[in-house]
């Protein structure tokens, strides 16, 4: 697991604006701790303004450059008022991280999926993301550079373990980071997305029981659980000019699981 010892360093990211979505809790937090690490100025976005403030705090506290930036993702108008307050006080982001969304429930058979919870999955994972690339995407194009990270998971590469819901939505944020990427390489803005399998959040270590969570490791080829701080240095790499000929790509962060 990478830990802040290990972390690789990227100088050209000192400096940059980055907004996150997600960034409240879970893999979203670990990356904006990450992100300020290395000297960015991260923007924290998250509904819960309680939780936003913990992470803000704690970035400052250990020396980093954070600010509370919240808003409902699966809300146009909202992520448009914050657009427009980020662009004013820093200017268009240098890197955009959506990653706001997640899955509820367990699998069940689509005939039984209310539309309900249909709708919520499609609102809170696929439209999240279009939302915050369609507000932020015009100011980086007039900037003519960036990098655009997206939150895809295993479940929208394999049918099996996740709701049927959650996987179709996170097989569109797929497709819609291929063809964004497709369509502003030219601009100069690279477009990639990151794949997940299980990883121990807070909130997931303390609902999965740990015999569960011994049943789960067994089905990874690396023989444990993901952890936030592998998601957010992925993250860090595809954001660095270290990754500056790659876009387009769905980067699986899954201990081997996909492969399988």
């Amino acid at each position: 697991m990478t830990t802040h010892e290990t972390e690789a360093r990227y100088p050209d990211l000192h400096g940059k604006i980055a907004v996150v979505t997600g960034g409240s809790r879970g893999i979203g937090a670990a990356t904006c701790h990450a992100l300020a690490r290395q000297g960015v100025r991260v923007y924290v976005n998250g509904r819960d303004e309680t939780a936003i403030a913990a992470v803000v705090t704690s970035i400052r506290a250990a020396g980093g450059e954070a600010i509370a930036a919240p808003a409902d993702c699966s809300q146009l108008t909202e992520l448009e008022r914050l657009r427009d307050r980020i662009v004013a006080e820093s200017g268009a982001p240098d890197h955009l991280l959506a990653f706001a969304g997640g899955g509820s429930g367990r699998p069940m058979p689509v005939q039984d999926i209310s539309e309900q919870d249909w709708r919520s999955s499609l609102d809170h994972n696929l439209s999240s993301t279009f939302f915050t690339v369609k507000s932020f995407l015009p100011g980086m194009l007039e900037r003519g550079r960036g990098a655009i990270l997206t939150m895809a998971s295993a479940g929208g590469r394999i049918a099996a373990g996740a709701p049927a819901g959650y996987g179709a939505a996170k097989a569109g944020v797929i497709m819609l980071s291929r063809h964004l990427a497709h369509e502003v390489g030219p601009q100069g803005i690279r477009v990639n997305c990151i794949s997940p399998s299980a990883v121990l959040t807070e909130r997931t270590r303390n609902t999965i029981p740990a015999e569960r969570q011994r049943d789960m490791r067994a089905g990874f080829p690396l023989g444990r659980l993901g952890a936030p701080e592998d998601i957010a240095s992925a993250s860090l790499f595809l954001l660095s000019q270290a990754s500056s000929w790659i876009t387009g790509v769905v980067l699986d962060v899954a201990g081997g699981r996909v492969m399988l």
